[in-house]
């Protein structure tokens, strides 16, 4: 059992039309009509219901798809297909018609049989339409007629019992159980028999029956789980019981490895654990900590396969999936480790990757071990959509997958669908979400084995927005406890997780620390002055504009030339009236362009004056660039690093600030160089590849988010974050670019918070969500938890009372005080 792409036969679909008409019969119960085309939208009712009959498999291959939920059905008719046709043909199209065309005619008897085996209870497909005709403890058009009975079904002991014993975090996950609801319950209590529980949630005017088939409904969710859940734990002990066998067991590395290369003794365990899942038919997650070397222990166990003799030919060629910044570096490390693997690179313009799929119909991937693309790329047209769920593919490896947290979304839909017979997913950072992401990451890996149990994995897993946040502290409610305890086994057999204090005895010491950066004079008062603008503003309103309340407090904690201050009104009359005389210039009158031009930063402005030769002389005195308090830090830092002989990555969330420190390490005549999200993929590795070879550049500039994913650069020992992350896992990514296999020296990672300002306050919270992570998750990370985050930040910093009633107010794209954008995107765009 790998997933879905190994298609299973039973008695009542033995072959490719009983599966055409196990589909037919799943979806015709689905109504109305939700076609998954792009132009479906454009089309009448007629037409799609006459679309539904003709194209039953098209619906499979489309680009939006299904509801997720559904995919495991889709999947199986679209492997079961592939498996069929020659997809590399016209040929092949030309097999799938004629298949539709035979099933169309096969007798419907075996409807009948599918329809009986959906209900029997082991086979039920808990998503399904047919898992909902059970009969409901209560059904209020006959039993409110008819006096009640005493005599307890299964179903209403059950109900009964729970109603009776449950706490209330537990009936919040009733559905329409409020916490008004929930304490009703908990005040009617005991319930001496059936009768009793009817008649008190008839007459409590907080109360209804159909409370009690909503119990019904979570305790038959949870039945499910359960189930899925010793099926989980039979599969962990089969994977155990081979380890303990040693299968599989790799005693020295690949002979086709690179012969000057040596795999460490962590690195044998993890090429020995992939070789064992795939002993056992099994996918799984590769979830060391960053720097551990997840992508050597990778092609160790493809080049493993191939001496192996384990990948037959009509099993296809293995896809890498990978962040852009990480592809060449990948494609360096694929030949470095193991040239004897052929490798491909899916890149480049939509007229170079056609050219390289027309090769690939002509037999160019015949002799190809590994093709390497990107997330981008992989589903970035319909027809490479199209093509990567129908091209055979042995292994598909997912790099960086805690991208794929989220089952609703179009992205984790596509990749699911790539029609793989096993999947590796390798990510450095699991458990920094919930619950929910998690299920998503291991439904993402075993599809058949969760097939239909997505919607009763959500429900459990989800965070309650009805129930209260707890505290760190404080102790857990008993049914947040099971939840955590059942993630940890639904786990274990998928992923194999070590930490480099736990494998790494060798590795150099990280040290850690915290500067507070003290503001320079004038950036104190104006800081004063915004907070002091914020509370009167706060105080007046129970609904403020927190996002860009708490954006404009980050900048001018980080640099005042991010607020307008130099340029006063005089000099922007002088320069608006140039600027509207501009040829090149997009607005013409002058007090538009004024307007404009009061809500940009003084950065902002001075990057005009060098763009437009009739701002000339206008620019900022070059000494203001370096007039920040933690500015004045760096200039005590680094003299002092690089008398010492360190090399040293600054990381910085936005690209203005590293325009700042560009400018501020010209004037102080240090060598550096940059990488943003704007560095040209192409660009990146030689960049990477010229820090670490080139001795004298001192300092490598680099986004939090574009420079923290997956690049090697062990040259430097030194981390500096210049402004940090409300998700500190991104931070924790950033220091271990160079705190990873290959580094000799001890490593420094230095925060920079500048002091008595809201990042205090972030950081504080960032702390927080650290110290979860040895509960496999803390609080859901989504809108609801970053807005209260934001009001929690906004209270501190603005010194209002914890128990004052605020709210945020929608965001805007209007402008404030001070110019600075309200609009968050465009604040990590230009900030």
């Amino acid at each position: 059992m790998s997933d879905s792409n190994s298609p299973k036969t039973d008695a009542s679909s033995p072959s490719l039309s009983g599966n055409l008409r196990q589909f037919r019969f799943q979806k015709k119960q689905l109504k109305p009509l939700n076609m998954s085309d792009d132009d479906s939208n454009l089309m009448g009712s007629k037409i799609q219901f006459r679309r539904k009959a003709v194209n039953v498999i098209e619906d499979s291959d489309s680009d939006a798809g299904s509801p997720v939920k559904k995919i495991s059905s889709l999947d199986h008719t679209d492997k079961d297909i592939s498996n069929n046709i020659n997809w590399n043909s016209d040929e092949g199209d030309e097999d799938t018609r004629n298949s539709r065309k035979r099933t169309a005619k096969e007798p419907s008897r075996t409807n009948k049989k599918k329809k009986r085996k959906l209900n029997n209870e082991e086979d039920v497909d808990i998503d399904s339409d047919e898992a909902t005709f059970k009969d409901k403890v209560f059904d209020s058009d006959e039993d409110s007629d008819m006096e009640i009975s005493n005599e307890l079904t299964a179903d209403k002991k059950a109900v009964l019992e729970f109603m009776q014993n449950a706490l209330i975090s537990e009936l919040l996950l009733m559905s329409q159980c409020s916490q008004k609801k929930a304490n009703a319950i908990k005040e009617a209590r005991p319930f001496e028999d059936w009768r009793d529980l009817v008649q008190k949630f008839q007459n409590n005017k907080y109360l209804d029956t159909e409370l009690l088939n909503s119990a019904q409904e979570l305790l038959a969710t949870r039945h499910a789980v359960e189930a899925l859940m010793k099926k989980c734990l039979r599969l962990s002990t089969n994977i155990e019981r081979a380890v303990a066998a040693r299968a599989s067991a790799i005693t020295s590395q690949p002979k086709r490895l690179s012969s000057n290369l040596k795999l460490a003794p962590y690195q044998m365990v993890g090429l020995n654990w992939l070789a064992v899942m795939h002993t056992q038919n099994v996918n799984g997650i590769l979830a060391d900590e960053m720097g551990l070397g997840k992508t050597v222990q990778v092609i160790a166990f493809l080049t493993y396969l191939k001496e192996a003799g384990l990948r037959d030919e009509k099993d296809g060629p293995h896809l890498i999936v990978v962040p852009s910044s990480t592809m060449e570096n990948w494609n360096n490390e694929l030949e470095r480790w193991s040239p004897g693997l052929k490798v491909v690179q899916y890149y480049g313009s939509q007229e170079e990757r056609k050219e390289m799929r027309l090769g690939w119909r002509n037999g160019d991937l015949d002799d190809v071990d590994v093709l390497l693309t990107t997330y981008n790329l992989i589903s970035s047209t319909p027809e490479e959509r199209r093509l990567f769920r129908v091209m055979p593919i042995h292994y598909v490896v997912f790099d960086e997958a805690h991208m794929l947290k989220n089952m609703g979304t179009i992205r984790y839909e596509n990749l699911v669908r790539i029609n793989a017979k096993h999947r590796i997913l390798l990510t450095g950072t699991p458990l920094q979400n919930n619950l929910l992401e998690l299920m998503s990451l291991l439904i993402f890996v075993m599809p058949s084995l969760f097939a239909g149990k997505q919607a009763d994995l959500k429900s459990l897993f989800s965070k309650n927005p009805k129930v209260p946040s707890v505290k760190k502290n404080s102790e857990q409610p008993l049914f947040e406890q099971e939840q955590v305890k059942n993630a940890k086994q639904i786990m274990r057999p998928f992923v194999l997780r070590r930490l480099k204090a736990e494998v790494l005895r060798d590795l150099p010491e990280k040290t850690e620390r915290v500067i507070k950066c003290p503001m320079i004079e004038k950036q104190r008062k104006m800081y004063t002055n915004l907070v002091a603008e914020f509370s009167a503003e706060a105080d007046q309103s129970t609904e403020v504009n927190g996002i860009g309340m708490m954006m404009q407090l980050r900048k001018l904690a980080n640099h005042p030339l991010l607020v307008r201050d130099y340029y006063n009104e005089s000099k922007l009359k002088v320069i608006s009236n140039r600027l509207a005389k501009e040829h090149s210039y997009k607005q013409k009158n002058p007090d538009y362009v004024f307007e404009d031009l009061q809500w940009m930063s003084d950065y902002q402005i001075n990057q005009l004056t060098r763009t437009y030769k009739s701002l000339a002389g206008l620019g900022l005195p070059q000494e203001l660039i370096s007039e920040a308090g933690k500015l004045k830090i760096l200039d005590e830092l680094l003299p002092k690093l690089k008398e010492e002989g360190h090399r040293v990555l600054i990381f910085s969330q936005f690209t203005m600030i590293l325009d700042i420190l560009e400018e501020y390490l010209t004037i102080r005549g240090r060598t550096y160089l940059r990488l943003d999200g704007s560095t040209p993929v192409t660009d990146r590795q030689y960049l990477i590849n010229q820090y670490m070879e080139d001795e004298s550049i001192f300092i490598f500039l680099l986004s939090t988010k574009a420079g923290g994913l997956g690049i090697n650069l062990t040259a430097a020992d030194t981390v500096i974050i210049h402004d940090i992350d409300f998700n500190p896992y991104n931070d924790k990514q950033a220091e271990d670019r160079c705190h990873r296999v290959g580094q000799k020296r001890p490593v420094s990672i230095i925060r920079l918070l500048s002091e008595a300002t809201i990042e205090e306050g972030i950081y504080e919270i960032a702390q927080d969500k650290l110290h979860l992570e040895q509960q496999i998750t803390g609080e859901e990370e989504n809108e609801s938890t970053d807005k209260k985050s934001v009001l929690k930040l906004l209270k501190m910093t603005l010194g209002l009372d914890h128990n004052k009633s605020l709210s945020l107010s929608p965001m805007k794209n209007g402008r404030t005080s001070n110019g600075l954008l309200d609009n968050e995107e465009n604040c990590h765009i230009e900030f």
